[in-house]
């Protein structure tokens, strides 16, 4: 028995234990996979209905609420403008008086 032969007896022996070690860990992962397969459906399901939920709400309370925000806004601005143009006009008639 020369030194070939062991290395030869040691690359089969860890051959078969790499071999065994890759087997038992794809065994541990399918495993694990089917025990967080119920918790991650679970998971997904909650999701969705968590969506669900926030496009109705997004739906029945934050548009109706924007769009009562938006009209407040523009009768505000409309108001702005109708009392800057009154001004304007009050500006130009005491002009017209102080100049002359």
């Amino acid at each position: 028995m020369d030194i070939g032969w062991f290395r030869d007896l040691v690359i089969c022996i860890s051959g078969l234990v790499v071999t065994a070690v890759v087997i038992f860990i794809a065994i541990l992962a399918y495993l694990l996979y089917r025990r967080t397969k119920p918790i991650l459906d679970s998971m997904q399901m909650t999701s969705a209905t968590i969506r669900e939920i926030t496009s109705s709400i997004k739906d029945e309370i934050v548009k109706p609420i924007l769009n009562f925000a938006a009209l407040i806004r523009g009768i505000a601005e409309g108001i702005e403008l109708a009392t800057k143009i009154f001004k304007k006009g009050e500006k130009e008639q005491e002009g017209g008086c102080n100049g002359g």
